[in-house]
């Protein structure tokens, strides 16, 4: 194998490897100033975006053992990648779809699953990961605060009907 090939197939792996989700969008049409905005963004929310050959894309993906995006991978294509929040991601992307009308979401590949363009972007959708964890937390609390003001009503009926009382 040509030894640049080799070196452009390893930084693709590596970038694949290291990241937990792949998203794979079209980007035909969109100008540098776009794409270099994308990027931007997409930076600030921990993911990055990068052109490589659909061939070397399904080379990449087919030795780390995930799974074949073979009728997505034509045409012009990106691939997003990244270690933080996919929802903040998808949502940067889509957002950035509605102003500038591209790029395209194909298809995505998160936890060794594929996810389609359009469950990419219901990800878009759902609330900062920091919400849904505190959503989470206040479900996780909430019986136990109801069974604190349970055993705590009878005390404080007494203590209502004492001051009452005095009052």
């Amino acid at each position: 194998m040509n030894p640049d090939k080799k070196y452009i197939l390893d930084e693709i792996k590596g970038r694949v490897d290291d990241s937990a989700f792949v998203i794979v969008v079209d980007y035909t049409a969109t100008t540098v100033p776009e794409f270099n905005e994308l990027r931007k963004r997409l930076a600030e929310n921990g993911a990055e975006c990068h052109v490589a050959k659909n061939t070397y894309m399904k080379r990449v993906l087919a030795d780390s053992g995930l799974p074949d995006l073979g009728a997505e991978l034509v045409g012009q294509t990106a691939f997003v990648t990244g270690d933080s929040d996919v929802c903040a991601v998808a949502k940067v992307i889509s957002n950035f779809q509605k102003e500038f009308k591209r790029p395209e979401v194909k298809a995505a590949i998160l936890d060794g699953a594929v996810l389609s363009a359009d469950q990419v972007t219901e990800l878009g959708k759902l609330p900062a990961r920091e919400v849904l964890l505190a959503q989470l937390l206040g479900v996780l609390n909430a019986p136990a605060g109801k069974l604190l003001r349970t055993i705590n009503e009878p005390g404080a009926s007494l203590a209502r009907v004492i001051k009452a009382k005095f009052d």
